[in-house]
């Protein structure tokens, strides 16, 4: 929809031109948990001076921030990369990229993405390890409850209860919290 010569809305226009935010096309095509999880990160980063406060995880070129501009041909290499712990073309830029971050930051990060899956942790986790938390709320939760409780949370101007990965993953297929 975002790539079609003929659509002429704002943000397909933009992706046209490749000046599109990565974070509203991620929004604009994930639905409520993406745009739950972008108005939840804009809101309570508080990064360093210099430093992006929001990445996001895409499948080829690792932690991109949120404001980075985009176009179609960007559009066009994420989607010939699975999302796969298996995947080289997604696990590599996602280590280099998160070894970079970890270089010039040792704020914590929160993951606002599964950690009931490998698919972020089993590359994120040796490279942040302790510093790598995760809302304590998500646990047991779908997607579209996740993103209404960021949107909830937000409105509140109430920061969730973080715990770190390492408490809730890998341990089977429920996530543990540490009390």
């Amino acid at each position: 929809m975002l790539t079609r010569p003929e659509a002429t809305f704002e943000l397909a226009r933009q992706v046209q031109i490749g000046a599109a935010s990565l974070g509203d096309v991620f929004a604009f095509c994930s639905g409520l948990y993406f745009r739950g999880k972008l108005a939840y990160a804009r809101h309570f980063a508080e990064p360093p001076d210099g430093i992006p406060g929001v990445y996001i995880i895409t499948p080829s070129r690792g932690l991109v921030a949120a404001e980075t501009l985009v176009g179609t041909r960007e559009l066009f290499e994420f989607a010939t990369i699975p999302v796969d712990t298996k995947e080289s073309r997604f696990t590599g830029p996602l280590k280099q990229s998160a070894e970079a971050v970890s270089l010039v930051d040792s704020s914590e990060i929160i993951l606002l993405g599964s950690v009931a899956t490998g698919k972020y942790t089993e590359t994120l986790l040796p490279i942040l390890g302790q510093r790598l938390l995760f809302p304590v709320d998500f646990a047991g939760r779908g997607d579209m409850s996740r993103g209404a409780l960021l949107l909830r949370s937000v409105a509140a101007n109430q920061e969730l209860r973080y715990d770190t990965v390492t408490h809730a993953w890998p341990r089977g297929t429920r996530i543990r919290s540490a009390k």
